[in-house]
């Protein structure tokens, strides 16, 4: 009977345990966390809306802090992934870095320890770059091959521009999906970025879907 009992009780745990939804975090920065904008037009509202349109059984969960930097993150990653316990992480930060200056290969060195954190056991992850804007700055281009490199090292998925989407539309008509500050995406720029960033997830979800 106890035998019996305890059978029923692992197969109900199994079941629970196939049942729950996907669990992605989002980690990230004032991008990821929504800011300037009402809570379900941010990213993460609207990426878990678009997967969900999509019949995907995942939740995501908003690890974003405005003003983070890499340095930030590379310290609060393991608070993050202890609270949240996710299944796979997407990886956005790198902004605020480029707009206080700070130099690549700083900024190499704390992605490469989080993306170390973050995959710990195997967790697939989803690495999410952003460009230096002045395409003069002869910094550009060490800039632009951090995180296809950082890719390749950690086996990520890879997404090199956050806002290529924008940048991707005629001439100068990325400033219209832009909030008043001209440095975070509105509430129609940040769908325009999903549709983009969403594939990228689903893939996301397809290698933590496959048992490990």
């Amino acid at each position: 009977m106890l035998r019996i009992l305890v059978l029923i009780m692992t197969l109900a745990a199994a079941q629970m345990a196939a049942a729950a939804p996907l669990r992605i975090l989002a980690f990230g920065d004032s991008l990821t966390e929504g800011y300037g904008l009402p809570r379900r037009h941010g990213l993460v509202p609207q990426l878990q809306s678009w997967l969900k349109a999509r019949g995907h059984d995942v939740v995501v969960l908003n690890g974003g802090l405005s003003g983070d930097t890499t340095a930030g993150g590379r310290v609060r990653i393991g608070y993050s992934l202890a609270r949240h316990k996710p299944d796979a992480v997407i990886v956005e930060l790198g902004g605020n870095d480029l707009l206080m200056g700070f130099g690549p290969a700083m900024v190499e060195d704390n992605l490469d320890s989080i993306l170390k954190q973050a995959g710990k056991g195997g967790k697939p992850l989803l690495l999410v770059g952003i460009a230096l804007p002045d395409e003069n700055d002869p910094l550009r281009e060490d800039w632009a091959t951090i995180w296809p490199r950082l890719a390749q090292k950690h086996g990520t998925l890879l997404m090199e521009n956050l806002y290529q989407p924008l940048f991707d539309l005629p001439g100068e008509d990325y400033k219209t999906m832009l909030q008043s500050d001209k440095l975070h995406a509105s509430a129609e720029g940040v769908r325009l970025i999903i549709e983009s960033l969403g594939p990228k997830v689903e893939e996301l979800i397809a290698a933590a879907s496959i048992p490990r």
